[in-house]
């Protein structure tokens, strides 16, 4: 499939609406728009990360696969259900990938004693950000109720484990310590 942009601005989003894929005419506002926004300011995250020096190989190849899903994302999110022509949407093997690619770091990382913390390497606190994000795509997504393909939430909800995987991995790779929650590490001590 060939998208051609000939013409970045068209006016039309002037007074507050857009089209959809199937181009009826919603308010910028609506749950798709929302939806498919989010996704967008994702895959601006993930490319945030890429830009970083410290992105291994593998990962690089990754966060570029997933570059190209989030735009698939954003396309099946993009065109209600129905009509008379196939649209491209999210496919159970786009997912089944994410787990593949978390069940192969996860096998070199150390089991989880605490919850993590968002920080350490430049590199994995981008990814808690980019993870983040998903998290709020994926809760835009189910607002966008039935009518949406149910595997788009289930990629955004994996894609998120895939992130925070990574944000581990990128520490243990660069020899970091993870920032671990300690419950109540934060209060003042009650005998001061």
């Amino acid at each position: 499939m060939t998208v051609n942009l000939t013409r970045i601005y068209t006016r039309l989003g002037d007074k507050g609406e857009t089209h959809l894929g199937d181009m009826s005419r919603v308010p910028k506002t609506h749950p798709r728009i929302e939806a498919y926004g989010t996704v967008d300011e994702l895959n601006a995250q993930v490319g945030a990360a890429l830009a970083l020096d410290a992105v291994p190989e593998r990962y690089r190849e990754w966060l570029r696969r997933v570059q190209n899903d989030l735009f698939d994302v954003g396309a099946d999110i993009s065109v209600p259900e129905g009509g008379e022509r196939e649209r491209l949407r999210v496919r159970a093997e786009q997912t089944e990938w994410l787990e593949q690619a978390c069940d192969e770091v996860n096998a070199t990382l150390p089991s989880l004693k605490s919850f993590v913390l968002p920080g350490g390497t430049p590199l994995a606190a981008q990814l808690h950000v980019a993870r983040t994000v998903c998290r709020r795509a994926e809760r835009r997504a189910l607002d966008v109720g039935d009518e949406l393909n149910p595997e788009v939430v289930r990629y955004l909800n994996r894609l998120s484990d895939l992130l925070f995987i990574l944000s581990r991995g990128a520490n243990a790779d660069a020899g970091e310590d993870e920032p671990l929650w300690e419950p109540g590490g934060g209060a003042p001590d009650a005998a001061a």
